[in-house]
């Protein structure tokens, strides 16, 4: 399974971070990526699982599907 990061810049300016599964592997560095872009894109950050899964934060990963939103304000 190739692990992917979807990111869609809104016409309102939120960028939209989806995920689909990530590998344990790929986990730490995606966890990293998303932190960063929120740190240098300012404003709030909103973490939203697809398909009406909850996420809890653990260290088995392999399951989550989610929606990082960005909105720079």
């Amino acid at each position: 399974m190739p692990d992917k990061i979807k990111i869609e810049v809104m016409p309102d300016g939120l960028i939209k971070v989806s995920t689909d599964q990530i590998s344990l592997p790929a986990h730490m560095n995606a966890e990293a990526f998303l932190r960063s872009v929120a740190r240098l894109a300012g404003g709030t950050t909103t973490r939203k699982a697809k398909h009406g899964h909850s996420h809890t934060h653990s260290h088995e990963h392999g399951h989550e599907h989610l929606v990082h939103c960005i909105r720079n304000s």
